[in-house]
């Protein structure tokens, strides 16, 4: 399933402002999931909440044709 770029910009925006919320102390927090419905997340499900906004932000940068800017982990042995 392809989903266009602002879609994905539009759920970002709402995942972040849920993040914010919870963050700030509301309680329970919904986001939109497109035409699949709403996630509801809470204080114990901030971690699932942080996955989802890393994903949105991977998939962002795939549609705009960019990599990732991350380095990987470099073991060094002797």
């Amino acid at each position: 399933m392809v989903i266009d770029i602002e879609t994905l910009r539009t759920r970002l925006a709402e995942a972040e402002e849920a993040y914010h919320k919870l963050l700030i102390g509301e309680k329970e927090v919904s986001v939109s999931v497109g035409n699949f419905g709403s996630t509801t997340y809470n204080q114990t499900s901030r971690s699932a909440l942080e996955t989802y906004i890393t994903s949105l932000k991977q998939q962002i940068n795939l549609a705009e044709g960019k990599t990732s800017c991350r380095r990987k982990i470099i073991k060094v042995s002797f």
